[in-house]
């Protein structure tokens, strides 16, 4: 049985349209949004708050939520010797994506100060987000959720 770890990403969008992107610290050149998994007895939403307020130090006065989907699913890759990788006991994820509108006034976002996960930052607009920054097995998820978000066909 196919176990997948409940998970929340945020798509942060600022007053003039464009998309928050991290790059993570251990992959150079590999761009996402803020994600991470769903503690025990957390909603989603609690995990949506706590999640953007670690890694990019947002609380949750700063943004509006005004988009909310779920369902997207995806595996973990073989590891090297072609044995399916687990992380916390689960073969994948299923995530729940947030449409976040920034607040005017909210402060700059800092990935230093909070997060050991990301080493950089920008705004991009959306049609700019390029499924390459991703490892391969999560391209399918992103495709759908910038199709599903801005009617964008990556």
């Amino acid at each position: 049985m196919v176990r997948y770890r409940p998970n929340v990403a945020a798509v942060v969008v600022n007053p003039c349209g464009s998309l928050l992107i991290c790059e993570r610290a251990n992959v150079s050149g590999a761009w996402q949004f803020p994600q991470g998994g769903v503690d025990p007895g957390e909603s989603p939403e609690q995990a949506l708050w706590r999640e953007v307020r670690e890694e990019v130090g947002l609380a949750p006065v700063h943004y509006e939520v005004i988009g909310r989907r779920d369902g997207y699913r995806y595996l973990y890759p073989k590891d090297v010797r072609g044995k399916k990788l687990r992380k916390h006991g689960n073969h994948g994820q299923e995530q729940t994506y947030f449409l976040c509108s920034l607040k005017p006034g909210a402060p700059e976002v800092d990935v230093h100060q909070v997060s050991q996960e990301f080493q950089a930052y920008r705004w991009i607009p959306p049609e700019e987000f390029d499924l390459d920054w991703l490892p391969p097995f999560k391209r399918d998820v992103y495709r759908e959720v910038m199709r599903d978000f801005f009617k964008l066909h990556l």
